[in-house]
This record gives structure tokens, sequence and C-alpha cells, in this order.
């Protein structure tokens, strides 16, 4: 039975468009793009889902920690969640805010370290060998609750596809750009609402059979 990893943030978590900073909240299963994914790629493919809301590519977050720092999660997913067939990476998001003060090329090499755990030679021998799908997430829009938070940050995810494309064909990884199939809510300009989710799971079952 294949296994597919998706690690993200609460984008691949499953967070709704927020409409306050205290609201909390999930999409359920079969609304969730992993799962959407999931079930078009068929029974046999077993999901693990690793989304974890405020994730970054490699930046500690200022007041979550360093649990946030998605070269670390990377590196515990791969050692929890081993054997694993396919595995993706959408993350950027997070670290386009304000107070992390990262480039648009920061952000990249924040992928291109995530794509060096995800191919060095002992995590891939680990797993007996798997494949990576990077995912560019759409930009965000600076809007709703979240606008101040994101400030400048359109601007920088906007940069983030071509990079990440690059990158993805420099490690030999697939690459899709959700930005081409899905736009944040413009409810607080950063979450899916359903019906991105549902697109989104499509298309990256295409792209995960394609691999």
């Amino acid at each position: 039975m294949p296994t597919l990893l998706t690690f993200g943030d609460s984008n691949t978590h499953g967070t709704p468009p927020m409409p306050s900073h205290d609201f909390i909240g999930r999409h359920p299963a079969g609304v969730r793009w992993p799962t959407v994914t999931h079930a078009a790629l068929g029974p046999e493919w077993n999901l693990i889902e690793e989304g974890l809301p405020g994730r970054m590519t490699k930046f500690d977050d200022l007041l979550m920690g360093p649990v946030m720092n998605g070269w670390l999660g990377l590196r515990v997913a791969l050692k929890t969640h081993r054997p694993i067939d396919v595995l993706t990476i959408m993350l950027g998001t997070n670290d386009t805010k304000c107070e992390v003060a990262g480039s648009a090329e920061e952000i990249g090499a924040g992928l291109g370290g995530l794509l060096g755990i995800a191919f060095a030679p002992e995590n891939q021998a680990a797993h007996g060998g798997y494949k990576v799908l990077v995912i560019a997430p759409p930009p965000v829009v600076e809007v709703g609750p979240f606008a101040a938070t994101f400030a400048g940050g359109a601007a920088k995810s906007a940069a983030l596809a071509p990079l990440y494309q690059d990158l993805a064909h420099a490690w030999g990884a697939g690459f899709l750009d959700a930005g081409q199939h899905i736009a944040v809510s413009p409810v607080d300009g950063v979450h899916f609402d359903e019906a991105a989710h549902q697109t989104l799971g499509q298309v990256v079952a295409t792209a995960v059979a394609d691999l």
C-alpha cells in the first residue's frame, strides 16, 4: 500500500477562512485537500496528514517558538512516519509575515533546505526511496483580520512560484503552482474555502499520479 505524506501549514491542516483571530476550526475529512487527494488516488493508498498551523520553511516563530521551523518538523516527520512513497511540501505562506522579515529569496532558501532534508541519502534509504512534490502556495491577500500581520506579504508570496519551480527542477522533484488553480479566501486572505480545497485536492492527485 503506497503512502502519501502531506507536509505543510494550516492550509494542509485544513484551517477554514478565519473571520477573527480567536476563531478555531478545521475543515472535516472529505473537504480538506489531502483527504480529497487520497479519495482520488484510491483506497489502495494510505494518507498521513502533517499540517501544522503556523509552520514556516526554516524560521522559528516569534511567539510559538522553534516547533514552527519546517526544517525541524520535516526531520521529525520523516523519522516518525516511515516508510512513505510520496512527500508533498506546501510551505511559505507564514514566512511572508511582516514580523519574519524574510525576502522571497530567503523563503526560497528555506524550501531549498527542506528539499536537502527530503533528498538526503540517509532519509531516502530509510524509506526505500520516495518521490517529492513541491507545491507553491497561492499568494496571500492583505485583507481581513491578518492584514497587518501579512503587510507586504502579497508581493513576496507572489514571487515564490518561479523560485520554487527552479528549486524543484534542480532537485528532481515534481512541481505544482497552486495559485494557477485556486486563490485564498477574501475573508482572511490566507486560508482556503471548501471549493478551493476540493479543486486543489484533485489537482494534487493528478500531480502525484504523474510522479
